[in-house]
Order: structure tokens, then sequence, then C-alpha cells
């Protein structure tokens, strides 16, 4: 198809979209947005799904986006994808017994990350140092741990309040659209380089 190995993403209003070669005849593309209610009834619809999505990412370069026009109705598949608020993977029951979810089990994330088998890698690293310290150290006493818990759900749930009140604002929707995509973006590829450290500070 003539593409460099490298994705390419773009930010635009309540959207994002991209490409990822995965070989010289295979491309993935993605492409996410909080629809409108009359949106909504487009899923049930491949056709006008795909107009919507040519009319978004129309400043993506064009052989891009001749990659979506090229795309038959029958190979486009949509899911919903649903937040899930950081509190309840904190404070959600992840085990039971002596068994434990890790990576996608644990926190489900968008297919394009491309990031799932790697945060199964780190869960394990984190899972492997926590048992360690299970039994070289004392646990903290239970009554500072819930204090602690208590404080951070207390300061999400006013994140959350303060989102669903303000969410709407013109002058949210700006920040939102002209700094936080870029913030984000950065922040994306910054994860993905994630070091999670020597393997060995417990062996």
């Amino acid at each position: 198809m003539g593409l460099s190995p490298n994705s390419c993403t773009t930010l635009g209003k309540a959207f994002r979209a991209g490409v990822i070669p995965c070989d010289h005849k295979a491309v993935y593309w993605f492409f996410t947005w909080t629809p409108t209610s009359q949106e909504m009834e487009l899923v049930k619809n491949p056709i006008k799904m795909k107009q919507l999505m040519l009319s978004r990412v129309d400043k993506m370069p064009s052989d891009i986006k001749s990659l979506i026009e090229k795309t038959e109705t029958k190979d486009i598949l949509t899911s919903p994808l649903k937040q899930r608020h950081p509190w309840e993977l904190m404070w959600g029951n992840i085990s039971k017994d002596n068994v434990c979810v890790v990576g996608d089990a644990f926190h489900p994330m968008a297919p394009d990350l491309g990031q799932g088998g790697c945060c199964a890698l780190e869960d394990g690293v984190v899972l492997a140092r926590c048992v360690a310290e299970a039994f070289s150290k004392k646990s903290d006493k239970h009554v500072k741990e819930m204090s602690e818990k208590v404080k951070v759900e207390e300061q999400y749930k006013n994140i959350e309040t303060g989102l669903k009140k303000y969410g709407d604002l013109k002058l949210v929707a700006h920040f939102r659209d002209k700094v936080l995509n870029d913030f984000l973006a950065k922040l994306m590829l910054k994860k993905s380089d994630f070091d999670c450290g020597k393997l060995n500070n417990f062996i």
C-alpha cells in the first residue's frame, strides 16, 4: 500500500482517529467519538456511519482518508466504549482466594492503544513485587489504609461531579479540544514507553 511503518493519529473536536499499518497488505484504522442522540442511530446503518467518519476526518492526509473510503461497510466493526471510574478499579473485587485478574481482565482499554499485552506484563511485575513485599515487610495498619482510600475516593467523586456539572460549557469544550487533546496525545506516547525498572529487586 506504500505506507511507512508508522502510526498516524488525529485528535479533533470530540473525536479521535488513526491508522496503523499491520504489514504490506493489511492496515488497521479506528475512529472513536462521543455521539449525539441522533448519531447513536447511525451505528445501525453502516453506510451512514462511514459517511459520518469521512466527514470528521477531512483534515487527515488524503492517502489515509482514502483507506476509509475503500473499506467496505461489511468490514467496519462498531462497538461501544464505556468509561470505568478509577475507584471501581481501586475498590473493586479483583481477586478471590489465590486468583487475581490482570491485564484486560482488570482494566480493559480501547483497542487502538495496543497496550493490552504490555499492561498484562506490567501487572505481573507489580503483582510479583507486591507478593514479595508481603513476605518481607509488615503490612500497614488497616485504619490508615482505609482512611487513605476514602480520601482518594472522595477526590475522584469531586472530579466526576465537576465534569458532569461543567462538561457542556463552551469554555470547557474549547479547553478540551485545543489544550487537553495535545496534552493527552503526548501522555499516551509517554505511557507506551513505560519502564517497569529492574526485575530482580526482591530476588
